[in-house]
């Protein structure tokens, strides 16, 4: 049967009222194509995916409009069966025949479905797995200031979460819209082939569907976004809890943490369900309109077929076809659904991916790009350098300046909180200076690569960070090229080879998370091995002997004076036994320099370094003090 397209708008535009340029966006698929195109502009994070499975792809969508269309045929085999049987000229074996083409195009529909499925969602797996690496790499890339404002639960959400939604938009969601416009339009058409006029009407509720969508879908957006911001605060409180679970039971704060874990809990479920009373009422009015259709060709199709204007067999096959039109109704929610929360994830995964790190390498195209570095002598100046953590908080550092000559100790020590940790971490840019330069060799650091700065310089933290591996991989941090003697010189050198003997499995002993199963002090003297494994020229050191007792410590120290020899050595400590041997030695005040000198000028000034080794010293001759 035939008929005109200008008559069929013709006709709706009467029934409905909508103007010919919407009549397609008014059936179901408009909704799709406006949420498609709102979310084009984080498109390209996940496109160079696309491109490179884009045969893949193509095989995909192959297969899946194949099987679409092997839908659509068993409804025209059920149709000449039924008028067949209507008309009582069909046999057992005329029958059968029928039969096993419907199994035969099952079959077919099964093996293309398995093809489909293997290439679309395998797709949307490698679009996860390249989102994610490039997430936590360009994570890698941000200063140290940036893991100081954000949470690592918020982090982590982005990193599973997030990237869960955007695989699913970009898989299932594929697969929806195909489902919604290519099934969907020729179930349409196919209807159309059998009674233009019943389908005019069965299509009255389709432009409902798409209006219902509009009128939701901003509060489904910013729902999406609101629950899975709450979902980061969740992980972000039960992760640091159970970081710190040691702390939580030797304080009986079991019921204070389940508690707070409750109020998490209960305010990510509230956001779910405020979601879901959004969500959920858009799927009962699709099920809704779809059974007013159903209604429609009950009554119509009914009546059409007692006055034998279609027969019995074409009103079974478009009761079929509706029923196949189901799906791409349900399908306009569901890709809705799936492409509102998977560009809420994608706009959260852009803004992190768009966050330029403070510290960065200096641009090529610069005037003054960045100086590849082999190794430096080891000069480091420091040039009127002041720093604040915040804009609009108190200076941790005041117009410091000092130059230190390659292959010179310098030793800091000052109360807590003077700044000597901050000035430690300045020199490797794990935060930048405010005002002021740090030149190493004549250098300023910000025209080095950060690769190439770092590569100079063997680093223990005050509070070493160690991996859940073994003793062995949190030395030698991944390098394959060392071998057993250098591994054990340098366990050796940090007076951590007693303690590895006694590990029942030696170097290859799993220590656990943050080495669970190891004291401070053995954290310690493993942290000094892996600085100590480095052949950098710069040793920067802080407070490397806090945790250990004064026998150890006193190796600890001889070792890093013979290496002294060799290298430019920078240490902070609150122990003055650990700095006596250095060139220079400064105390720090707020920030500032109080005094400077050799240990024998600062011990003749009878100011606060010499009362403070004193008092020192008197704590370790004494009987009761711990050894």
């Amino acid at each position: 049967m035939y008929i005109k397209a200008d008559y069929v708008i013709k006709w709706l535009n009467g029934c409905v009222g909508i103007k010919r340029h919407e009549f397609l966006t008014s059936v179901f698929s408009g909704s799709i194509i406006e949420q498609v195109t709102v979310k084009l502009k984080s498109f390209y994070l996940i496109k160079p995916y696309f491109l490179e499975k884009r045969y893949t792809i193509l095989m995909g969508l192959f297969c899946l409009v194949l099987t679409d269309l092997l839908q659509l045929c068993i409804p025209r085999v059920i149709k000449w069966a039924v008028d067949d049987l209507t008309l009582f000229r069909i046999n057992q074996k005329q029958l059968l025949i029928y039969a096993l083409y419907i199994v035969g195009i099952a079959t077919m529909i099964a093996c293309l479905r398995y093809v489909w499925r293997l290439c679309l969602i395998g797709t949307s797996r490698r679009v996860e797995e390249g989102l994610r690496n490039r997430l936590f790499a360009h994570i890698l890339t941000f200063s140290a200031s940036y893991f100081d404002k954000h949470k690592t639960g918020d982090l982590m959400a982005h990193a599973t979460n997030d990237i869960g939604h955007i695989r699913m938009a970009s898989g299932m969601g594929m697969v929806a819209l195909n489902d919604a416009i290519i099934l969907g339009l020729t179930a349409i058409g196919f209807m159309l082939y059998i009674n233009v006029r019943l389908t005019l009407f069965v299509l009255i509720p389709m432009p409902l569907i798409s209006l219902s969508a509009r009128l939701i879908q901003k509060k489904m957006h910013h729902r999406y976004k609101e629950t899975q911001a709450s979902f980061a605060d969740l992980t972000e409180a039960v992760r640091e809890r159970l970081a710190g679970i040691r702390v939580v039971k030797a304080y009986n704060m079991e019921k204070a943490s389940i508690r707070q874990i409750e109020i998490k809990s209960s305010d990510y479920v509230d956001r779910n369900i405020s979601l879901a009373r959004v969500t959920g009422s858009f799927f009962p009015m699709m099920l809704l309109f779809s059974n007013l259709s159903m209604a429609i060709v009950l009554y119509l199709g009914g009546r059409q077929t007692i006055y034998a204007t279609i027969t019995t067999g074409d009103f079974v096959a478009f009761i079929a076809y509706l029923g196949l039109l189901t799906w791409p109704m349900m399908a306009v929610g569901w890709v809705i659904n799936l492409i509102q929360r998977g560009g809420a994830s994608l706009d959260r995964v852009a803004k992190i991916l768009e966050t330029n790190s403070e510290i960065a390498d200096p641009p090529v195209q610069s005037n003054q790009p960045a100086q590849p570095i082999e190794r430096v002598k080891g000069n480091v100046t420091l040039d009127r350098v002041s720093f604040t953590y915040e804009p609009d908080r108190a200076h941790v550092l005041h117009n410091f300046s000092f130059n230190l000559a390659a292959g010179q100790t310098l030793g800091f020590t000052g109360p807590p909180g003077c700044g000597k940790t901050t000035l430690l971490n300045l020199i490797p840019r794990l935060y930048d200076v405010t005002s002021g330069r740090i030149l190493i060799d004549g250098t300023d650091i910000t025209r080095m690569r950060l690769s190439d700065l770092r590569e100079q310089i063997s680093f223990v933290p005050q509070e070493p960070f160690l991996f859940d591996g073994s003793v062995r991989d949190n030395i030698t941090l991944g390098q394959t090229d060392l071998n057993e003697s250098r591994l054990s010189e340098v366990i050796r050198m940090a007076s951590f080879d007693e303690a590895v003997r006694s590990f029942p499995d030696g170097l290859e002993t799993v220590i656990g998370e943050k080495g669970v199963i190891l004291s401070g002090g053995q954290k310690q003297r493993l942290a000094l091995a892996r600085a100590f494994m480095r052949s950098a020229p710069l040793l920067i050191l802080d407070d490397p002997i806090s945790q250990v007792d004064v026998v150890t410590g006193s190796r600890i120290i001889n070792t890093v004076r013979k290496l002294s020899l060799s290298k430019t050595v920078i240490i902070a400590s609150h122990r003055l036994s650990a700095i006596r041997f250095a060139d220079h030695i400064i105390l720090l005040d707020r920030g500032r320099i109080t005094q400077a000198g050799t240990h024998d000028q600062l011990m003749a000034s009878d100011d606060y370094y010499a009362k403070t080794f004193r008092l020192q010293e008197l704590e370790v001759r004494s009987p009761t003090s711990k050894s």
